[in-house]
Protein backbone atom coordinates (compact mmCIF):
# COMPACT_ATOMS: atom_id res chain seq x y z
CA UNK A 1 0.00 0.00 0.00
CA UNK A 2 2.95 2.19 0.81
CA UNK A 3 3.33 3.23 -3.42
CA UNK A 4 0.03 3.59 -3.94
CA UNK A 5 -0.14 6.17 -0.74
CA UNK A 6 3.17 7.68 -2.13
CA UNK A 7 2.16 8.30 -5.73
CA UNK A 8 1.41 11.67 -6.53
CA UNK A 9 0.69 13.96 -9.67
CA UNK A 10 4.70 14.67 -10.44
CA UNK A 11 5.12 17.73 -12.95
CA UNK A 12 8.55 19.38 -12.15
CA UNK A 13 11.54 17.07 -13.31
CA UNK A 14 15.27 16.66 -12.68
CA UNK A 15 17.34 17.57 -15.44
CA UNK A 16 18.74 14.08 -15.17
CA UNK A 17 17.72 11.30 -17.97
CA UNK A 18 15.82 8.22 -17.51
CA UNK A 19 17.51 4.84 -18.72
CA UNK A 20 16.17 2.51 -21.24
CA UNK A 21 16.09 0.08 -18.91
CA UNK A 22 13.61 1.92 -16.09
CA UNK A 23 11.26 3.14 -19.18
CA UNK A 24 11.09 -0.22 -20.14
CA UNK A 25 10.38 -1.79 -16.60
CA UNK A 26 7.36 1.09 -16.58
CA UNK A 27 6.04 -0.07 -19.40
CA UNK A 28 6.59 -4.01 -18.53
CA UNK A 29 4.26 -2.86 -15.44
CA UNK A 30 1.55 -1.33 -17.62
CA UNK A 31 1.74 -4.51 -19.90
CA UNK A 32 0.83 -7.00 -16.62
CA UNK A 33 -2.67 -4.80 -16.16
CA UNK A 34 -5.71 -6.17 -15.93
CA UNK A 35 -7.68 -6.19 -19.25
CA UNK A 36 -11.15 -7.30 -20.17
CA UNK A 37 -10.95 -11.02 -21.87
CA UNK A 38 -6.88 -10.59 -21.33
CA UNK A 39 -6.94 -8.62 -24.62
CA UNK A 40 -4.45 -6.70 -23.87
CA UNK A 41 -5.23 -3.62 -26.38
CA UNK A 42 -2.29 -1.04 -25.86
CA UNK A 43 0.34 0.37 -27.71
CA UNK A 44 3.16 2.70 -25.80
CA UNK A 45 4.84 5.33 -27.57
CA UNK A 46 8.23 6.62 -26.13
CA UNK A 47 9.06 10.22 -26.64
CA UNK A 48 12.17 11.34 -26.20
CA UNK A 49 12.68 14.63 -28.87
CA UNK A 50 12.87 18.06 -27.73
CA UNK A 51 10.47 19.20 -30.34
CA UNK A 52 8.06 16.69 -30.01
CA UNK A 53 8.08 17.50 -26.14
CA UNK A 54 7.25 21.21 -27.06
CA UNK A 55 5.10 20.26 -29.26
CA UNK A 56 2.88 17.96 -26.86
CA UNK A 57 2.88 20.42 -24.58
CA UNK A 58 1.28 22.96 -27.26
CA UNK A 59 -1.39 20.36 -27.98
CA UNK A 60 -2.25 19.29 -24.12
CA UNK A 61 -3.19 22.50 -22.18
CA UNK A 62 -2.44 20.56 -18.99
CA UNK A 63 0.54 18.69 -20.37
CA UNK A 64 3.16 21.72 -20.36
CA UNK A 65 5.80 19.78 -18.21
CA UNK A 66 6.29 17.29 -21.49
CA UNK A 67 8.58 19.96 -22.44
CA UNK A 68 10.52 19.54 -19.63
CA UNK A 69 10.43 15.71 -18.87
CA UNK A 70 13.24 13.60 -20.08
CA UNK A 71 10.63 11.28 -21.61
CA UNK A 72 6.82 10.99 -22.28
CA UNK A 73 5.11 8.13 -22.92
CA UNK A 74 1.96 8.35 -24.88
CA UNK A 75 -0.61 5.39 -24.20
CA UNK A 76 -2.68 4.07 -26.93
CA UNK A 77 -5.76 2.04 -26.98
CA UNK A 78 -6.47 -0.28 -29.94
CA UNK A 79 -10.28 -1.22 -30.49
CA UNK A 80 -9.24 -3.90 -33.70
CA UNK A 81 -7.50 -5.69 -30.58
CA UNK A 82 -10.89 -6.20 -28.34
CA UNK A 83 -12.32 -9.73 -28.03
CA UNK A 84 -14.55 -7.83 -25.36
CA UNK A 85 -15.54 -4.94 -26.73
CA UNK A 86 -16.42 -1.74 -24.95
CA UNK A 87 -13.61 -2.34 -22.48
CA UNK A 88 -10.28 -0.73 -24.04
CA UNK A 89 -11.06 2.40 -22.19
CA UNK A 90 -10.74 0.51 -18.37
CA UNK A 91 -7.78 -1.85 -19.82
CA UNK A 92 -5.66 1.60 -20.64
CA UNK A 93 -6.64 3.63 -17.79
CA UNK A 94 -5.40 -0.03 -15.59
CA UNK A 95 -2.04 -0.05 -18.05
CA UNK A 96 -1.69 4.19 -17.07
CA UNK A 97 -2.28 3.17 -13.54
CA UNK A 98 0.26 -0.04 -13.25
CA UNK A 99 3.07 2.44 -15.16
CA UNK A 100 2.41 5.20 -12.54
CA UNK A 101 2.85 2.99 -9.57
CA UNK A 102 6.07 1.15 -11.08
CA UNK A 103 7.49 4.73 -11.75
CA UNK A 104 6.92 5.34 -8.25
CA UNK A 105 8.50 2.50 -6.95
CA UNK A 106 11.37 2.76 -9.16
CA UNK A 107 11.98 6.63 -7.77
CA UNK A 108 10.78 8.65 -10.92
CA UNK A 109 7.80 10.81 -11.24
CA UNK A 110 4.51 10.96 -13.45
CA UNK A 111 1.77 12.83 -14.20
CA UNK A 112 -1.31 11.07 -15.84
CA UNK A 113 -2.76 13.60 -18.64
CA UNK A 114 -5.84 12.62 -20.65
CA UNK A 115 -5.82 12.80 -24.08
CA UNK A 116 -9.33 10.66 -25.07
CA UNK A 117 -12.30 11.14 -25.41
CA UNK A 118 -11.26 15.27 -26.52
CA UNK A 119 -11.36 14.04 -29.90
CA UNK A 120 -8.90 17.27 -30.85
CA UNK A 121 -5.89 16.14 -28.92
CA UNK A 122 -6.88 12.62 -30.52
CA UNK A 123 -6.39 13.80 -33.80
CA UNK A 124 -3.20 15.84 -33.08
CA UNK A 125 -1.52 13.44 -31.75
CA UNK A 126 -2.51 11.06 -34.51
CA UNK A 127 -0.91 13.88 -36.55
CA UNK A 128 2.52 14.46 -34.51
CA UNK A 129 3.35 11.07 -33.59
CA UNK A 130 1.75 9.35 -37.30
CA UNK A 131 -0.56 6.95 -35.27
CA UNK A 132 -2.93 5.10 -37.78
CA UNK A 133 -6.14 6.18 -37.74
CA UNK A 134 -7.58 2.78 -36.08
CA UNK A 135 -5.60 3.58 -32.74
CA UNK A 136 -6.66 5.58 -30.07
CA UNK A 137 -4.06 7.78 -28.93
CA UNK A 138 -5.56 7.63 -25.13
CA UNK A 139 -3.06 9.60 -22.17
CA UNK A 140 0.01 11.31 -22.04
CA UNK A 141 2.46 10.21 -19.37
CA UNK A 142 5.67 12.97 -18.68
CA UNK A 143 8.04 10.97 -16.65
CA UNK A 144 11.45 12.00 -15.42
CA UNK A 145 13.52 12.15 -11.42
CA UNK A 146 11.07 14.19 -9.69
CA UNK A 147 12.15 17.86 -8.56
CA UNK A 148 9.41 18.04 -6.49
CA UNK A 149 7.63 16.52 -3.20
CA UNK A 150 3.88 17.24 -2.81
CA UNK A 151 2.63 16.07 0.47
CA UNK A 152 0.68 13.05 0.63
CA UNK A 153 -2.94 13.07 1.03
CA UNK A 154 -5.75 11.07 2.90
CA UNK A 155 -8.28 10.58 0.10
CA UNK A 156 -10.31 7.50 1.91
CA UNK A 157 -13.95 9.08 2.28
CA UNK A 158 -16.13 6.35 4.58
CA UNK A 159 -19.36 8.57 3.73
CA UNK A 160 -18.84 7.14 0.11
CA UNK A 161 -18.79 3.44 0.76
CA UNK A 162 -22.51 2.15 0.42
CA UNK A 163 -23.22 -1.06 1.91
CA UNK A 164 -25.77 -3.64 0.41
CA UNK A 165 -27.81 -0.93 -1.44
CA UNK A 166 -27.10 3.51 -1.94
Amino acid sequence: MSIIYRRRSIRKYQKKDVPDELVKEIIRAAMHAPSACNQQPWHFVVIRNEETKKKIAEIHPHAQMSAEAPVVILVCGDPTLEKCKGYWVQDCSAAVENLLLRATELGLGAVWCGVYPREERVKAFRELLGIPEHVVPFAIVPVGYPAEQPAQVDRFKPERIHYEKW
